[in-house]
């Protein structure tokens, strides 16, 4: 059942089922609470209560903020596990990566643990030789800029299937969908917005952060030239000692969704470590 959170006169949308500690999903731009359709259900026989969100701007959530950096959604991400009597592990995908580790930051008291998906959690930087020699990144920096430059559908569908190096058994299914949801109105303009939005205020947060990290991305993501650089730079900027690093071969920029038995498995052990005696 959808729930609504109420938030500076916008709706969030969200779902909670099973019974235990709280873990709350937080996806990508441009999509929606359905991309965790495999996690969740595993989540929830492993023991856990899972709020389910669909992020600002995306899915059945308000069309029209004021806001979309990882700040604002990291508010959003508070707001609901303080609603939901918190403490709480996020798990964040892309965009929602940085605004769990604002979250965590700025909330200590009610976020008990991260795990990061293919987080943009730092100032991004253009590598040329990465351009030169990586194709998929050449190729998805191409598609997302026109995405976040002309608002184009197809544009967006083509990143997409390069960042799904192997497809879920039900692409064509989720692709209409997400083809749907996109075409209604505002839903394009707050993915241009969120393409547009700096990492730099995640990145700042890092050493502050408190709580225990995980850091999982896909060896083919094509949103870095050097996904695993990527992901061991942010356990750099982190407190000593808090973040580890997981790197699914094979996977892209959506592992939670192409490879959701191995993000599971990641986190799972996790979870028991950081929500036992939360």
């Amino acid at each position: 059942m959808t729930e609504y959170l109420n938030v500076a006169g916008n709706k969030i949308a969200y779902d909670v089922t099973g019974a235990g500690p709280l873990v709350v999903l937080a996806h990508g731009m441009g999509d929606s609470r359905h991309s965790y359709r495999f996690v969740a259900p595993a989540l929830v026989a492993a023991g856990y209560r899972v709020a389910n969100l669909d992020i600002r701007g995306c899915g059945d959530s308000s069309p029209d903020w004021d806001g979309y950096s990882r700040t604002d959604i990291a508010g959003d991400l508070v707001a609901l596990v303080r609603h939901l009597g918190g403490p709480a592990v996020i798990m964040g995908q892309s965009i929602s990566g940085g605004a769990a580790t604002i979250a965590a930051a700025t909330a200590p008291e009610l976020i008990a643990g991260v795990i990061e998906l293919a987080p943009f959690t730092r100032t991004q930087t253009v590598s040329p030789g990465g351009l030169m020699r990586v194709k998929r990144y050449r190729t998805g920096s191409l598609q997302l800029g026109l995405t976040m430059a002309l608002g184009s559908l197809s544009a967006w569908k083509k990143y997409l299937d390069l960042a799904y190096p192997a497809k879920p058994a039900d692409w064509a299914g989720e692709l209409a969908r997400i083809e749907t949801t996109m075409s209604e109105p505002g839903r394009m303009k707050a993915l241009q917005a969120m393409a547009r939005t700096s990492p730099a205020d995640a990145g700042a947060r890092l050493p502050d952060v408190r709580c225990p990290v995980l850091i999982v991305m896909g060896s083919l993501d094509p949103d870095w030239a050097d996904p695993r650089a990527e992901g061991e730079q942010i356990i750099a900027d982190l407190p000593a000692g808090l973040g580890q690093l997981s790197v699914i071969e094979g996977a892209g920029h959506y592992p939670h969704a192409q490879t959701p038995d191995e993000v599971v498995a990641l986190s799972l052990p996790f979870l028991t470590r950081t929500l036992t005696n939360a």
